[in-house]
């Protein structure tokens, strides 16, 4: 015999797959459910955490349960960095990542704080700074919706980003063409990049700030930003929910031989 909040967890599972509740929505408090029959408060919680644990909603205090978003984001890799974007256009990265997912977006989705710090290690390392050197950290929160999707916190040295739009902590980005747009003006302008990209277990304050739900990963990206002659202009660490990006690569395959060969 299917136990009262299995039974309870499919029905909703299906009304939620259907449509009837639409992704960011909150299912009705465990009360409500009490109250229209559905079962005991110990039955809806057990069906609610059953739904937490196939991945079709998140639970969290002050949140209540809500639906996820089933389609993932589009993370794009190289794409999304393309100069038109954001030197001749608006499209910041994540921007880019909406508008090649076909979702909208809002440009106050993205909130940050910005402050002087003592360099972490990986920060201080990828500027060639020694320890306990000042940089300025830009730390990002971004949501599609009331969802956060990833955070990402950029390091700079303050010689290149005093007085510019890089330290105003204003929500969404940094001006039209963003964080990179600001680099180039101030006459840095980005050339290449290194991304390192691996998966770990969260933290206790990712999971609050990320709403994730029990047992998800999260993907935690390094970027190092160079100019053409190997400045370092940004170093950022990313951290994302797992299940919200698809990670999209689009590149011509190197053919080294033959690049060496024309070279010389």
């Amino acid at each position: 015999m299917t136990p009262k909040w299995r039974e309870l967890a499919d029905k909703l599972a299906e009304q939620i797959r259907r449509g009837d509740y639409a992704p960011g929505e909150r299912l009705p408090q465990i009360r409500e459910q009490v109250e229209a029959g559905e079962g005991s408060k110990v039955t809806v919680h057990a069906a609610y955490k059953a739904l937490e644990a196939e991945g079709l909603v998140t639970s969290s205090r002050g949140h209540g349960t809500v639906v996820r978003q089933q389609v993932p984001l589009k993370r794009l890799g190289i794409a999304r960095y393309d100069k038109a974007k954001w030197l001749d256009g608006d499209e910041v990265a994540f921007i880019a990542d909406r508008v090649a997912s076909g979702r909208a977006y809002r440009r106050n989705e993205q909130t940050q704080s910005v402050s002087l710090v003592e360099a972490p290690p990986e920060a201080a390392a990828a500027h060639g700074l020694p320890a306990g050197a000042q940089v300025y950290a830009r730390a990002r929160l971004v949501k599609e919706g009331d969802q956060p999707t990833h955070t990402l916190t950029s390091y700079y040295r303050p010689e290149h980003v005093e007085g510019t739009r890089l330290v105003d902590p204003t929500p969404g980005p940094a001006g039209r063409g963003g964080g990179f747009r600001v680099l180039y003006d101030a006459g840095y302008e980005i050339d290449h990049m290194k991304e390192r990209v691996f998966a770990r277990t969260p933290t206790a304050d990712e999971v609050r700030l990320l709403q994730l739900p029990q047992g998800e990963p999260v993907v935690e990206l390094h970027r190092t930003t160079y100019t053409a002659d190997g400045t370092v202009v940004e170093f950022a660490i990313g951290v994302h929910a797992a299940s919200r990006f698809a990670w999209e690569y689009d590149f011509k395959v190197p053919d080294s031989a033959n690049d060496s060969e024309g070279r010389e």
